[in-house]
């Protein structure tokens, strides 16, 4: 059980959640027009909100571990392994087509569902059906 209990671990996820949701709301990357524009290099604002995230996560991931004896609500800072191999690649391609395509990335669909977008239901849905045709079809248990 980790240090605070399951009902801590909930009002973690849920208040980051909230947090992570308000940001990308907040930096307009819920918006697919701002993510094209992104896309066709006519506006970098979106190169901002990633360089934060991709700072706040190497502080949370390189960091953190050093200066804390353990995480807050968990017993140790545990890995995540990663293999990089074809299927990384190809996944990853076809992950930034359909986020080209659609201009959405699916926390910021997610998050624009909850700023009231109803038409990213779509893109939602989609996200949703390829990451289950991916498990159900392509997953670890049928390499």
């Amino acid at each position: 059980m980790p240090r605070g209990g399951p009902r801590a671990v909930m009002a973690a996820a849920l208040l980051s959640g909230a947090l992570f949701g308000f940001g990308l709301a907040l930096s307009t990357m819920v918006r697919p027009e701002s993510v094209r524009e992104f896309l066709l290099l006519k506006d970098f604002g979106l190169l901002l909100v990633m360089g934060g995230a991709a700072g706040v996560t190497g502080v949370a991931y390189f960091v953190l571990p050093r200066l804390l004896s353990g995480p807050i609500l968990g017993h140790r800072f545990e890995t995540h392994p990663s293999h990089f191999e074809a299927r990384t690649f190809i996944g990853a391609a076809l992950f930034g087509v359909g986020w080209g395509l659609a201009g959405v990335c699916p926390g910021p669909a997610v998050a624009g569902l909850g700023a009231g977008d109803w038409p990213l239901l779509a893109s939602v849905v989609g996200i949703l059906l390829g990451a289950w045709i991916q498990g159900r079809f392509f997953g670890r248990h049928h390499a």
